[in-house]
């Protein structure tokens, strides 16, 4: 049943419109995407919102809180857990928590095969992704964060971060 709702998602709903366009078409664009998602995600928070071109691969474990966005034109991947009121701008990448094994010399790296790091990217509660943030796989994002626009996330966030850059780097806290 699950393929007939990831058929729904990605041959009909993913193509419609923003949510914030268009008026009324923009708003049920938005609450059918939202209701595609739902059957496929493993939980889907109230009042979530899935932009366009919002892609989640098959949906396997991910988890998004309550008010919590997709952002237009983003990638997310399987088994990740995004908190509650998260804020995604559009264009955020985040990566799978699997690589290439690169310590083998006697035959090319793509022939290698992949390695599956330990770790679930989580990301925390009341946290704001700025436009075309980059995620290396398995971080964890602490919760009342900011992520610069642009920035290329390789390590784990504290709570109350203000972070941006390639690679990130604390800016301040939000806290102090």
């Amino acid at each position: 049943m699950k393929i007939f709702w990831l058929a729904c998602y990605y041959g009909f709903a993913y193509h419609l419109p923003s949510t914030y366009s268009l008026g009324k078409i923009g708003l049920y664009s938005g609450r059918l995407r939202r209701f595609f998602f739902k059957h496929i995600a493993k939980k889907c928070g109230h009042h979530v919102n899935i932009e366009r071109h919002a892609f989640f691969g098959k949906g396997f474990g991910i988890e998004l809180g309550n008010y919590s966005d997709l952002g237009i034109d983003c990638h997310v991947p399987n088994d990740i857990k995004i908190g509650d009121y998260v804020m995604m701008g559009p264009k955020c990448f985040i990566l799978p928590n699997d690589t290439h094994d690169i310590s083998r010399l006697d035959i090319p790296m793509q022939q290698a095969g992949r390695m599956v790091k330990p770790g679930r990217t989580i990301i925390g509660s009341d946290v704001w992704i700025g436009r075309q943030v980059l995620f290396t796989g398995g971080k964890h994002i602490g919760d009342h964060c900011v992520i610069g626009a642009g920035s290329v996330v390789t390590k784990d966030v504290e709570s109350y971060a203000v972070v941006g850059g390639n690679p990130i780097r604390v800016i301040r806290y939000r806290n102090k």
